[in-house]
């Protein structure tokens, strides 16, 4: 029989006590090895972005070849039922004074408090990943200057089409391009409105609302159906793709008020299509940018893109065309690519990652001078004084049952010269005019 003596239970409790620090010891090494991930607003894709990392633990973590956790979720409000509702904090401060706090996801959305929060982490060297297209449009060269400043990232996959990776190959996989064009459907919501209007011949008020209902559109939709939403984005790709600063507020910009399913009929009538396309083409030693609605051929590669998808066609001087489509918004998808830049941020802790945009002012072009051909409806009895004011080279669509108007387009004509012409005829045009996009 072991009878235990004094001496012998001294022992174990110093066991004990050393494989007590030991796994302290382990668990210190393990949190400094750790990196630690900060979300900032946990509304549709912050909470995405949690989502994401924890449900796909094993696999992010492999990716980024390190462990990483969320430890802080930054918000005004608390969550006492959510199942990380218990890493809410909500002082900022708290989250930029932790060292091992390496990356940052602000999801915020705005300019204010996102701009300043982005500001000072990027200061202290912390990687920032964003969706915040508001805040990359307005101050993207300056965050990303003041990232390489402090060794560290400021990345914005998800701030331009969700979920489609387009970013990344614009700064990665094409770097051997000059490219030479960028047109995209780059907003859900007026997709889907011009898809319904197009296929189930529904008027706009009506499939507004049934967006709004469904989620798709805003309570106030106006940054959706005006093109604000758009011009964003169109102003991002547009400074990757110069690699200089192309400002949103001159990008000259139209939405899809106005817009009605007559139409779509013309438009059938023609093998053709209505979509709200954001520009972005070379223009010599000018860019060409807008947003517009456009009439495009049945053969654009664009024609195609339905629904709530998006998609940018991508044209380089060596690889000719290439075309990413998805889905451009919603929790899961922008929450994807907010995190694929976590990963790409974490495999480089204190490294740059290079981007090639400049705070120098890209030159713009200005519209009137561009060529191209419209489409407007016109009322039928004012057919001779349209062919006087346009010309005979006009081709006039006629729509079965419909005799008292008819669609006009025009020639290939300048912006400034068709809206001289047409303001000529204004009293007898209906509707809005549209430009025609064309396969080139």
């Amino acid at each position: 029989m072991n009878i235990p003596t004094k001496n012998k239970t001294v022992r174990q409790s110093r066991a004990e006590r050393s494989a007590g620090n030991g796994n302290a010891v382990c668990r210190r090494r393990k949190e400094e090895k750790m990196i630690k991930i900060a979300v900032l607003g946990y509304g549709t894709v912050g909470s995405g972005v949690v989502e994401v990392i924890e449900k796909n633990k094993e696999l992010v973590n492999k990716k980024a070849g390190e462990e990483l956790e969320v430890t802080y979720i930054l918000d005004l409000l608390d969550f006492p039922d959510d199942p990380y509702g218990d890493r809410v904090v909500h002082d900022f401060d708290r989250i930029l004074a932790d060292d091992q706090v390496k990356i940052i996801c602000e999801t915020m959305g705005g300019v204010g408090k996102a701009y300043e929060f982005t500001a000072k982490a990027l200061e202290a060297g912390k990687s920032v990943c964003t969706s915040n297209k508001e805040l990359v449009a307005a101050h993207g060269p300056e965050l990303i200057r003041l990232a390489h400043t402090h060794n560290c990232n400021y990345l914005f996959e998800a701030s331009v089409g969700g979920g489609i990776p387009i970013i990344r190959p614009l700064n990665y996989s094409l770097t051997a391009e000059r490219i030479q064009a960028i047109t995209g459907i780059l907003n859900g919501t007026t997709n889907y409105i011009l898809s319904k209007m197009e296929y189930e011949g529904a008027d706009y008020d009506t499939v507004l609302k049934e967006a709004q209902e469904k989620g798709y559109a805003e309570r106030n939709p106006e940054a959706d159906v005006e093109g604000y939403d758009a011009c964003r984005k169109i102003a991002i790709l547009s400074s990757l793709m110069t690699g200089k600063n192309v400002d949103y507020r001159k990008i000259y910009t139209e939405g899809i008020t106005g817009v009605g399913p007559r139409d779509f009929e013309y438009a059938k009538k023609l093998d053709m299509s209505i979509k709200l396309l954001a520009v972005s083409k070379e223009a010599g030693e000018k860019t060409l940018a807008m947003v517009s609605p456009f009439l495009i051929d049945s053969a654009h590669p664009l024609h195609m893109v339905n629904g709530v998808f998006n998609a940018v066609f991508v044209r380089g001087n060596m690889l000719g065309d290439s075309m990413y489509y998805g889905r451009g918004a919603g929790k899961l998808p922008t929450a994807s690519a907010v995190v694929s830049d976590v990963i790409d941020c974490a495999r480089h802790i204190g490294k740059v990652i290079m981007c090639f945009w400049d705070q120098e002012e890209a030159e713009l072009l200005d519209i009137d001078s561009v060529r191209r051909r419209f489409f407007f409806r016109v009322k039928s009895q004012a057919l001779d004084t349209v062919r006087e004011v346009f010309g005979n080279d006009i081709l006039e669509v006629q729509l079965d049952g419909v005799p008292e108007e008819c669609g006009i387009v025009t020639s290939v004509m300048s912006e400034a010269d068709f809206a001289e012409c047409h303001k000529k005829i204004s009293d007898a045009a209906i509707g809005r005019r549209l430009r025609m996009e064309a396969v080139e």
